[in-house]
């Protein structure tokens, strides 16, 4: 009887082929459930540095407005409660300088030329600071150069632009 190798070859090849096949993979384990995520650390304040006029301003805009009693300039971010409002009162003769929150600690307000802590009232929701119409202190306010700011032990330091509402305020209790 005479062997012939294509017979072999046939089934090398077939064992060859289905040795390239992997086994059949167990079933994966169901997902472990994921407790939900850990709500991320609050982001500490970026440290100020040395100069005060170097500090971002506070996020708010200045909006004027006058009335038969004066004239009031009112500082904070839209559609929320004013962080600082400059109030003229023309039948008092005053000017009012109030911030919002009512730590009753003195405010320190710095200007480009001028430092100065004065004592405060509280009011309502606030706490007020009344000046004659030609108190230096508020030519230093409307002078200062871009940025004025208003410290507060207990609150949050104000960094506020010095714009023309600010002025504008003053002159009207100033006629």
């Amino acid at each position: 009887m005479r062997l012939t190798l294509a017979p072999l070859a046939v089934l090398a090849a077939t064992l060859f082929v289905a040795g390239c096949v992997s086994p059949p993979e167990p079933p994966r384990p169901a997902p472990e459930p994921v407790a939900p995520p850990h709500p991320a650390p609050p982001v500490p304040p970026v440290p100020q540095g040395a100069d005060w006029r170097d500090w971002a301003v506070t996020p708010g805009d200045w909006a004027y407005r006058s009335d038969a009693r004066g004239s009031t300039a009112v500082f904070g971010a839209a559609r929320a409660d004013a962080l600082l409002t400059l109030r003229c009162d023309r039948k008092a003769g005053m000017v009012y300088l109030s911030r919002s929150g009512a730590v009753a600690t003195p405010l320190t307000l710095r200007t480009s030329s001028l430092a100065q802590t004065v004592p405060v009232q509280p009011s309502g929701a606030s706490v007020a600071v009344a000046l004659t119409p030609r108190d230096p202190l508020l030519d230093a306010l409307a002078f200062s150069r871009g940025r004025f700011i208003v410290e507060q032990h207990g609150a949050p330091t104000l960094v506020v632009p010095a714009w023309a509402e600010v002025g504008r305020v003053i002159e009207d209790c100033r006629r």
